[in-house]
């Protein structure tokens, strides 16, 4: 490791609260991963001893940002294929070691306190129906899953001046947990998360499969750890902890 990156390591880790030491590991992790990944944290710890897991979380396409610009880190973990796409054609991971590792659904959900809540896609866009949150497209998954499915619709044209941007799903998540719009569109995943708050109108079928690959980083500081790590999201103890997180197992 190069001392301007060992620099940039320490000052990653201090941002996080935390310090840098040669054996840790650091996830870049889209938002829908957040409480699973948390969950998995300890077992891999514990599996490794003296290695720390560094988890920092956000939308799939601003930690691409992030990686691109010399941010140290050592796993991404992408909540689409499309993002992937870009830090592969970017030669930012290592593409041998990238692989699908689960799955979700999107879902459209309305506060917990509605009186009533669209069936389909075409009640969105019926006046009942003034704001709804959707993940930005141009940097969040959700984002683009949900403008693919309305474009195929036909629908796009008449929802998107209703929508309300959110920066990752779990924006778009509280938004509608606080009420704050009638309608939004976030993984199953995490509409679990808050049952009474928010609760779900329908289901949607996507496009494209709703796919999370994984990879080790071409400038990992600890390619070993990083290869470690995603080894381990596929043993059945991780397995077990992202299905009861809601996540489905790729075909």
């Amino acid at each position: 490791m190069t001392a301007a990156m060992r620099f940039l390591t320490l000052l990653a880790a201090a941002l996080l609260g935390g310090r840098a030491l040669a054996d840790d590991v650091t996830v870049q992790a889209a938002a829908s991963l957040t409480n699973a990944f948390r969950e998995l944290a300890p077992a891999f710890e514990a599996a490794h001893p003296g290695t720390k897991l560094q988890l920092n979380f956000g939308a799939s396409g601003a930690l691409l940002q992030q990686i691109a610009k010399g941010a140290p880190a050592d796993v991404f973990a992408s909540a689409d294929e499309e993002t992937m796409d870009q830090a592969q054609a970017q030669k930012l991971i290592v593409p041998s070691q990238r692989k699908d590792f689960v799955s979700n659904t999107l879902v459209v959900i309305v506060p917990g306190t509605a009186a009533a809540a669209p069936k389909s896609l075409p009640d969105l866009a019926r006046s009942g129906v003034a704001r709804i949150a959707i993940g930005l497209p141009a940097s969040v998954p959700v984002g683009r899953y949900t403008k693919g499915v309305l474009e195929a619709a036909k629908l796009w044209g008449a929802i998107e001046p209703k929508m309300i941007g959110a920066n990752n799903v779990r924006q778009a998540l509280d938004y509608v947990a606080r009420g704050e719009v009638d309608a939004g569109f976030v993984y199953a995943t995490d509409a679990a998360l808050m049952p009474g708050k928010v609760r779900i109108a329908f289901t949607v079928s996507t496009t494209t499969p709703i796919l999370y690959p994984v990879a080790t980083l071409a400038g990992a500081p600890n390619a070993a750890g990083a290869r470690r790590f995603v080894d381990f999201l596929f043993t059945p103890a991780a397995h077990a902890v992202l299905a009861k997180h809601g996540f489905g197992t790729p075909p």
